[in-house]
């Protein structure tokens, strides 16, 4: 794979949701770290610079997409990146509430290669 590949940050904590994401984004030559949750990608964030994307699930235990998508937008460091919400969930309210917040895009889940240029678009 080549270098300049776009790197995605996934965040999801479901396996089979971040397993669909990670072999979307890999047929199209994104290099992928997946994460399973808000805290863990906030600390890789902060220890890697070279996110160009974020794409987060909404529903997650510890931390929703919406704070972690908050964080990021309050961040000098990151708030740069492009975030992606990604839900299982189509609540016409949720939606408005992440894009009015930042995001770039709600995606009902699941991810799917037709969606990949649209949010590398983003980048």
């Amino acid at each position: 794979m080549a270098t300049d590949a776009p790197h995605v940050l996934v965040v999801d904590d479901t396996f089979l949701d971040r397993l669909v994401a990670y072999r979307v984004l890999k047929g199209s030559n994104i290099q992928v770290t997946i994460k399973e949750g808000p805290k863990q990608a906030l600390e890789f964030l902060n220890m890697e610079h070279d996110v160009k994307l974020i794409l987060t699930d909404y529903c997650m235990p510890d931390m929703i997409g919406y704070d972690l998508l908050m964080e990021v937008k309050e961040s000098p460091k990151l708030k740069h990146i492009p975030v992606v919400i990604m839900s299982s969930d189509n609540i016409p309210e949720r939606m408005k509430k992440c894009l009015d917040a930042g995001a770039k895009e709600y995606i009902i889940k699941p991810l799917s290669a037709v969606d990949v240029p649209r949010i590398l678009s983003y980048i």
